[in-house]
């Protein structure tokens, strides 16, 4: 399920207040490095409200032009995020990164990078440590935390931790980079320390939309849970053969399920109809997130009955939950 907002909010004050420590270190030390990591929390306070924004138009409800309600709107502003923020920020470094090694400066001041990336590493492992309870709170205990992620349909979760893992990967880098500058006396190596941090933003940007990608296409529910709605639609007495379920992500907490069912021939319409609501009620109450469901019944053969209680040919049924 969604969950509110609080690892998005704690971790938009969080790079608030880093972004203010590193600009400043940056300006004072002439790390290249850190003006990039600079840049990158720039990058996630942008994230940040974005998301917000697509939580709260994901939570409008149906209206005449979008009837399913408007939970893709999660998607397609962590799509933006994706594009717009962490690859603009990964270009920016990258670009800062070989413009100082064109134009070297030396590093001065180097405590002041130590100090204000020891204060970002607490600020966002505590950032990440809300946003890893969360997500864990939304998919239950896992083993495999990556699985998790690939499984979550709900960017609002997993779009936090891809920020504040690449943030500590980035002041780690930061790190690396001046500590080689400063022993070594060259400072070129803050300086590629600032594009592959660019380079991390670069692939975080990837990652995560390919992990939107999906769900913005249209993307099904996982195989497991199609298999379980099988079993569930083909034990029902009045089923004679059923298709394959067809599945559809229309936001976080809502999934469209199309079932193709040929009933018994000799079932009456009420039977049918009887039949209809028992799959329904038996789906629901094992999916939740099943919100609207679209059940097309077929007779298989015509069989001779009183044309009160005739099952039609074809019967396209629908049932969906009442907008809430």
């Amino acid at each position: 399920m969604q969950n509110g907002p609080t690892a998005v909010i704690v971790a938009i004050f969080a790079d608030v207040v880093i972004a203010g420590f590193k600009f400043t270190a940056a300006f004072f030390s002439r790390s290249s490095a850190l003006f990039s990591e600079g840049i990158h929390s720039v990058a996630d306070i942008g994230n940040g409200l974005l998301l917000l924004l697509g939580i709260r138009q994901s939570r409008r409800p149906p209206d005449e032009e979008h009837p399913f309600g408007h939970g893709k709107e999660l998607y397609f502003w962590t799509l933006v995020i994706a594009m717009l923020v962490f690859a603009g920020g990964g270009t920016i470094s990258i670009a800062e990164g070989v413009s100082r090694l064109r134009h070297p400066l030396p590093l001065e001041h180097s405590i002041w990078n130590y100090a204000v990336l020891m204060i970002s590493a607490i600020c966002e492992g505590y950032s990440l440590r809300i946003a890893h309870r969360e997500f864990r709170k939304s998919i239950g205990e896992e083993d495999d935390l990556w699985s998790a992620i690939r499984r979550s349909k709900d960017p609002s979760n997993f779009t936090v931790l891809f920020e504040d893992t690449a943030a500590l990967l980035g002041i780690l880098i930061a790190f690396i980079g001046t500590l080689l500058a400063q022993l070594l006396g060259n400072s070129a190596f803050d300086a590629v320390a600032s594009i592959c941090i660019g380079l991390m933003l670069l692939l975080a940007a990837i990652l995560l939309a390919n992990e939107t990608r999906g769900l913005l296409t249209g993307e099904a529910v996982r195989g497991s849970t199609v298999r379980r709605i099988c079993e569930i639609v083909q034990g029902d007495p009045a089923v004679e053969r059923a298709r394959t379920p067809m599945t559809m992500y229309l936001g976080p907490d809502s999934v469209l399920l199309a079932l193709d069912i040929q009933f018994r021939p000799t079932l009456s319409a009420i039977e049918v109809t009887q039949a209809v609501d028992r799959i329904e009620n038996a789906v629901r109450s094992r999916f939740p997130r099943i919100k609207h469901i679209f059940i097309e019944a077929e007779a298989i053969t015509a069989v001779a009955r009183a044309p009160e209680n005739r099952a039609p040919d074809r019967v396209a049924a629908q049932r969906a939950e009442p907008n809430r």
